[in-house]
């Protein structure tokens, strides 16, 4: 079996739960940041007190992602390789945009106007969140043209949920409605949507690993 496919699932899962425990790991060393209602990207802020581990922890994190991508694309290559491409593609431009690039341009909130590097990590965090967010999408559409109705309908129902948590976090995001009482509560709903998001990547490669175990 190719390495590559054998491993890379676990570089996936990994990239996931260093991801995920980010600010609750970090959140020990910052207590002055209220995880309720504070982006989690602030860990990375120039006054944070965890700034460089947050940066270099994020960094680490994507390119956990970025190993998983030749295994993500070699498990449905032989299904559709547009389809494998684009399921490769979203997992590549969450770790790229909203991992990497987070570790590399950081936010400045002392700024009075967004700078260079406000720039480019806003514009890779949404870059790299639309990824986030279609990737379920793509492996409902990759088990459909596989003729595998089951498990496309799993990653259907779970692209819905993280739509319906999605939208939730993007209404705390406008200034007109984000001071009613549970949406302006933007960090906990930034993690809650994280979290069905992580969900059916996890659900994925523990699938994939256990396959891949089988077939050894």
């Amino acid at each position: 079996m190719n390495k590559w496919k054998k491993y890379g699932f676990y570089f996936l899962l990994m990239g996931v739960f260093s991801d995920f425990l980010t600010p609750y790991v970090l959140g020990i060393f910052y207590p002055k940041l209220n995880q309720m209602t504070a982006v989690m990207s602030l860990f990375g802020d120039v006054g944070s007190p965890v700034r460089q581990a947050f940066l270099i922890w994020s960094v680490v994190a994507g390119m956990l992602y970025v190993l998983s991508l030749p295994a993500i694309y070699q498990t449905f290559k032989d299904i559709s390789q547009p389809l494998a491409c684009s399921t490769a593609f979203a997992i590549g431009a969450y770790g790229i945009g909203d991992c990497i690039f987070t570790g590399v341009f950081s936010v400045d909130t002392e700024q009075a106007q967004w700078t260079f590097s406000t720039w480019v990590h806003n514009i890779g965090s949404g870059i790299g969140y639309t990824g986030f967010l279609t990737f379920p999408l793509f492996l409902f559409l990759l088990y459909r043209k596989q003729g595998n109705p089951s498990q496309s309908r799993k990653y259907l129902w779970l692209w819905f949920i993280s739509l319906f948590f999605a939208g939730i976090y993007g209404l705390t995001r406008i200034p007109q409605i984000n001071d009613l009482p549970l949406l302006s509560q933007i960090g906990l709903w930034q993690r809650i949507s994280f979290l069905f998001n992580y969900l059916p990547i996890v659900l994925f490669a523990v699938e994939q690993i256990k396959r891949n175990d089988v077939g050894t």
